[in-house]
């Protein structure tokens, strides 16, 4: 599994947390039983591999991190979505950008532009261009206040 798909598997899981309320630690568990990570690969080529264990603790070291620096990330992005109410932006992109301020902020082998290259690139996969185009402007403007 490359670090893009477990990328992918980091935002189907913050996604799903803002659905279900669960834990991160929660989602993990539930998520990666064998028997339901198994219908997985029905619904989406990514979780055709399972993770190895290098993979599962990067995914649950940003899943965890993203839950509790949750906070800090959404106001980056109320920061730079000018004009609009967090809210009103779509559970993905908010699951997407907070993947790419994360690993920006606080996973050391992750350079910025890497994770805005992903982020942008995983935000094609599942929105149209303006939500791309609206993702890759609030990455950029925090990309350049990160390099201050």
């Amino acid at each position: 599994m490359t670090r893009t798909n477990a990328r992918e598997i980091v935002v189907h899981l913050i996604y799903g947390i803002n659905y279900t309320k669960e834990t991160a630690d929660e989602a993990m568990v539930s998520r990666f039983a064998q028997d339901y990570y198994e219908t997985l690969q029905e619904e989406n080529d990514i979780y055709a591999e399972r993770p190895n264990q290098k993979q599962l603790a990067y995914i649950a070291q940003v899943v965890n991190g993203i839950e509790q620096k949750q906070e800090e990330l959404n106001g980056y992005i109320t920061k730079y979505a000018i004009g609009w109410n967090l809210d009103r932006i779509s559970r993905l992109a908010r699951s997407i950008m907070q993947l790419a301020m994360y690993e920006s902020l606080y996973v050391e082998d992750v350079p910025t532009s890497a994770a805005i290259s992903e982020a942008v690139e995983l935000t094609r996969k599942y929105e149209d261009e303006d939500v791309v185009s609206f993702v890759n402007g609030i990455l950029g403007s925090f990309a350049r206040e990160v390099a201050q």
